[in-house]
């Protein structure tokens, strides 16, 4: 599992559940990059309230910081789908990040291109 994830990320939590309502198995991952301003989530899209099925990836710049917002980059079908998306995500972003003052620039990039991936 960490092998997967780029050089200045790390995972954060890693579960796998099964809801009450179901035996299928749900995983649920988030990342940090190192500076900890910046986490990148893949968990099931009804967690946030969605009712599509599938997987969301979020970002969320500052987190546990009262300022702190949550992106919604992308919605797709299966947790390994939105874990090879949340890494390009992830190398988008370091490629582009130079400190704090580009954070939601880096993070923006990232986001339109991992939005426009196929």
């Amino acid at each position: 599992m960490a092998a997967d994830v780029p050089p200045d990320w790390t995972v954060h939590v890693s579960r796998t559940y099964t809801p009450a309502d179901t035996d299928r198995e749900l995983e649920y991952r988030i990342y940090r990059h190192e500076s900890d301003d910046l986490r990148v989530k893949v968990a099931p899209a009804s967690l946030d309230g969605d009712d599509r099925p599938g997987y969301a990836l979020t970002a969320t710049s500052y987190p546990e910081l009262e300022f702190s917002e949550t992106h919604r980059i992308r919605t797709v079908l299966t947790f390994e789908r939105c874990a090879e998306l949340a890494r390009d995500f992830m190398v988008l972003f370091s490629t582009s990040y130079d400190g704090a003052g580009s954070l939601e620039t880096a993070r923006e990039y990232a986001a339109e291109r991992t939005r426009s991936h196929r």
